[in-house]
């Protein structure tokens, strides 16, 4: 009841006192948490009078004489008491009668409420027999704040990352980079080698792939467990040593590399010989981002094959004849968005251009969708995933309303509320 009555869930043309007097609702209040009526400063039109004051909701009438309001000062500034069962008549301490408006939640509203509410996060959507039939507009407009969401909270991290570079925009694409190449499940330890590394003292060495692919994996601690009878290995730590004791490098701690359940091609090995090729080849992220036009000129700044040793090998030690040359199309794809839509975002906002948020947004969709549970998840449930825009929207969706439980918080959750709130709807 105090959700229908914050949200006006109610049909306000035919709201009427007990005793026949018309409410009009200028303002329902602010909800109250603490102890007291449940909303603070509401303002009605009470019989064409104006009233200011709070607002008290009960189940039953009597509930108010139960819980000892009538004689509580604190509930003397109640205006109106809503109530489901209009079973007594009440009054104030000081014996004045408080108009009561009888507003009936139907009882499919108190289950739907209750599934969104008082489910444990799971693997199914609570709201998945209601998302397909929201109007489409409606969903598209949720769908399209969710995904501005996302991205200015990607933009966000990378104009605080800014702000400890000192403006260092090559520094903060190069940390931004790393973490993204970490696909979710070590972007931590990938961001905390890339933080300990200044890129200018990389670009020193951009001409050996030796020293940087040394410099890189000695920081990240991963020639510790390599197999020290292996060649490279050898040659790895020699140039990682000497360089570390050149530069006062010390690999940072509580790196937590996770290689445990996942895939071959995405153990971080390749992912920072990757790294190490994109620095020798002269690192100009954001200018590349800058005069890239279209997907496929996107697609060719993190498109390098790799050579050498890590041109059939997932880890060190022995080859793969299955280990690409390359990043998959969809890890490129995953890269330009969570690396070149929030960069072009963050670079547009230092600069004042008020077009780059419009130019990520179109970019996100030129992009086909991602695969991956979040999106199966919408997918199964008829929600239409056409591009990135609406994948990264769903993921948004899922993180911050669907797993906190904040469903009363979302639009879809909401408008399944609304359709079912009252007995006369």
């Amino acid at each position: 009841m105090q959700y229908v009555w914050q949200h006006r869930l109610f049909p306000a043309s035919r709201l009427r006192t007990v005793c026949g007097r018309p409410v009009s609702v200028i303002d329902p209040g602010r909800i109250n948490t603490a102890p007291g009526p449940d909303f603070f400063n509401a303002k009605l039109m009470i019989d064409g009078r104006l009233w200011a004051g709070d607002i008290e909701i009960h189940v039953k009438a009597s509930d108010w004489f139960r819980h000892g309001h009538h004689t509580d000062p604190a509930y003397s500034s109640v205006i109106l008491h809503v109530v489901d069962r209009d079973d007594a008549p009440v009054h104030r301490a000081n014996g004045e009668i408080i108009p009561q408006l009888v507003l009936p939640c139907s009882p499919q509203f108190g289950e739907h409420y209750r599934l969104l509410t008082d489910r444990a996060p799971g693997p199914v959507l609570a709201c998945r027999d209601t998302v397909s039939h929201i109007p489409s507009l409606y969903l598209t407009d949720w769908l399209s704040a969710l995904a501005l969401e996302r991205l200015h909270e990607k933009a966000d991290r990378i104009t605080a990352l800014l702000a400890r570079y000192a403006g260092d925009w090559d520094q903060t694409a190069f940390v931004t980079l790393a973490r993204a190449l970490g696909f979710g499940i070590n972007a931590e330890p990938f961001e905390l080698l890339a933080m300990s590394l200044p890129l200018k003292l990389l670009l020193r060495h951009c001409d050996s792939v030796l020293s940087v692919e040394a410099i890189l994996f000695g920081q990240s601690g991963l020639l510790d467990s390599a197999p020290p009878d292996d060649p490279y290995v050898s040659r790895l730590t020699a140039e990682y040593r000497f360089l570390a004791g050149k530069y006062g490098l010390h690999p940072p701690q509580g790196m937590r590399w996770k290689m445990g359940g996942i895939r071959p091609g995405a153990f971080p090995h390749r992912r920072i010989a990757l790294l190490a090729a994109m620095i020798c080849g002269g690192f100009r992220l954001i200018s590349q981002i800058l005069h890239a036009a279209g997907e496929q000129s996107v697609a060719r700044i993190f498109d390098l094959p790799l050579s050498g040793y890590w041109l059939r090998r997932y880890t060190f030690g022995s080859e793969s004849s299955s280990a690409p040359s390359s990043l998959s199309v969809a890890s490129v794809r995953t890269l330009m968005i969570n690396v070149v839509a929030p960069l072009t975002v963050a670079f547009g906002r230092s600069r004042g251009d008020a077009g780059a948020t419009p130019r990520a947004v179109e970019f996100l969709e030129s992009i086909p969708p991602e695969r991956n549970s979040v999106v199966s998840l919408f997918s199964c449930a008829g929600v239409k995933v056409p591009d990135a825009l609406t994948s990264q929207a769903l993921i948004q969706l899922r993180r911050a309303y669907c797993e906190p439980r904040k469903c009363l918080f979302c639009r879809i959750g909401h408008r399944m509320l609304a359709s079912k709130a009252l007995r006369n709807k």
